[in-house]
């Protein structure tokens, strides 16, 4: 009799078990949340985090790259260091290293590692190309040697310490793949309508490309002029940049940020401003731009003083920060600059070029023409310098409208400038490249690298007497600490070959 109730338990346990069985992996599979994405979206993803991700991401930007065009600076210390002082800050020079390599590179990757192979994606393939190709060229001329063909790899090949890769091999390859990438863009297929730079133009895609090739050529014209030549040639025949309706634009909302915008309006609105030399140049020259970029709360003996009832764009206003001191040293400044206090100095314009919403660039048609005008200069391409250089000037200018109605450049300003600043003879390489550090304004990564390719301008030495370097200006950032960590062998063969690493250090194509 006991082993009724045995069977009759193990009988009805068996059916419970079967019927919690019945539909398990249905219910346990979540169909809102994706397991993958579009390799189209991740591409987007890619270009977004191109600039920056969030405040803290900019101080990069804020204490290296502007600060050593002499653009923007601050004087104060501490964790906003770098630039200004020409010293090391362990916070703020691996930035751009772990943006690229952590966000960037590992989703270009993983759209790469989806499309290649697949003739209906080519043009994403290509794309992608493209914008690693750029992306590289920003960590290169950062950093020098970096890794290069090894990198991304932990992802798909399990590579988890890349070797370093010589900048001229660097180059080299960036060369190739922008000129290769470039033609391979065909119209043939339906256009990738999610693309957030050009809603699938491919034509523009392709305009794109060949104008990073001639960024990219020029970038060589003291190491190899031959390639630089061949490659300016290149880019030109397979078509560059033909207005301002082709530049590369993130376009940011009240809710997606520009986030150095964010930063100054914020937690940085006090710590700032504009510098003295890009000041001064614009006011001397009389630059209708002088008021798009520059806002000064006059008279302001303080943060809490800089409220909109101070606040003025008159050129004749505007009065940029000295280099080279500090918080407590730039007190000394004040009488002979007419001054206040530090907060009465100029800033960069919260409502133009630094509204929360105001878009950012990643190359234009300003910069391409100017550096046409330096290809025909030395006799590289067709046309005449000096009309290259008009329409350089004047892109640039009819640029400011993008920033909204207050920062548009009426015709009868621009036509005035450029009557009075023409292309001389003899002083071609200055002022090409002068106008091309104004028209690179708060794209710190292509001033920096600019001014290391051409020398100009011809910026005054930062006299700051803490400074670290023995030349002139920072000629390079030094590696993460956590690259001396993890992969200190392949870092040490780079120093090897490379030179010290260090703040003097001139990367391959900065001999």
């Amino acid at each position: 009799m006991k082993k009724l109730p045995i069977l009759l338990f193990a009988l009805v346990t068996g059916l419970f078990a079967t019927s919690c069985d019945e539909g398990f992996d249905e219910v346990n599979t979540n169909k809102v949340d994706p397991t993958s994405l579009a390799p189209s979206f991740v591409l987007n993803k890619a270009i977004i985090s191109t600039t920056y991700l969030d405040g803290g991401s900019t101080l990069g930007m804020l204490c290296y790259n502007f600060p050593i065009v002499q653009q923007i600076i601050t004087p104060y210390g501490s964790s906003l260091s770098g630039g200004n002082y020409n010293q090391v800050n362990n916070s703020n020079t691996p930035r751009v290293w772990q943006n690229y390599y952590r966000n960037v590179l590992k989703q270009l990757i993983a759209v790469l590692d989806q499309t290649k192979g697949n003739p209906a994606q080519s043009n994403l393939y290509n794309q992608a190309r493209i914008w690693k190709a750029y992306t590289f060229m920003i960590l290169t001329d950062t950093y020098g040697d970096i890794p290069y063909f090894e990198a991304g790899k932990g992802y798909t090949e399990e590579i988890i310490l890349p070797k370093y890769d010589a900048q001229q091999a660097i180059y080299k390859d960036i060369l190739k793949e922008l000129d290769e990438a470039s033609a391979a863009l065909t119209t043939a297929q339906a256009p990738i309508i999610t693309d957030i730079l050009y809603g699938g133009d491919v034509t523009k895609w392709r305009k794109l490309g060949n104008s990073f090739l001639l960024r990219a050529a020029m970038r060589l014209t003291k190491v190899d002029p031959a390639t630089a030549e061949a490659y300016v040639k290149k880019a030109v025949a397979g078509g560059v940049f033909q207005s301002n309706a082709d530049n590369s634009i993130i376009r940011h909302t009240a809710i997606y940020n520009n986030y150095i915008a964010n930063h100054l309006a914020a937690r940085e609105k006090t710590n700032f401003y504009l510098a003295a030399p890009f000041v001064n140049y614009l006011k001397s020259n009389n630059d209708p731009r002088l008021p798009v970029f520059a806002v000064r709360y006059v008279g302001a003996k303080g943060g809490p003083e800089q409220v909109a009832s101070r606040a003025s764009s008159d050129p004749a206003l505007q009065i940029g920060m000295p280099v080279g001191y500090n918080d407590v040293t730039i007190t000394s400044t004040f009488a002979a600059s007419g001054v206040a206090s530090l907060g009465d100095y100029s800033q960069a314009n919260l409502s133009t070029v630094l509204k929360l919403d105001a878009p950012e660039f990643h190359i234009t048609y300003a910069q391409v023409q100017l550096l046409l005008t330096e290809a025909a200069h030395r006799g590289w391409v067709t046309g005449t310098a000096a009309d290259y250089f008009a329409k350089g000037i004047r892109a640039n200018m009819e640029q400011m409208a993008a920033f909204g109605t207050a920062a548009t450049i009426p015709e009868a300003s621009i036509k005035a400038y450029l009557d009075t600043h023409p292309l001389e003879k003899g002083k071609e390489l200055e002022q090409i490249n002068t106008q091309y550090w104004v028209a690179t304004f708060l794209d710190g990564n292509e001033s920096w690298a600019n001014l290391r390719r051409s020398g100009f301008p011809a910026l005054p030495r930062n006299p700051y007497p803490g400074s670290e370097i023995t030349g002139d200006i920072i000629r390079r950032l030094p590696y993460p600490d956590s690259e001396l960590t993890v992969n200190v062998g392949n870092v040490k063969e780079a120093v090897t070959r490379q030179g010290p690493d260090n703040l003097d250090t001139r990367v391959w194509w900065d001999k």
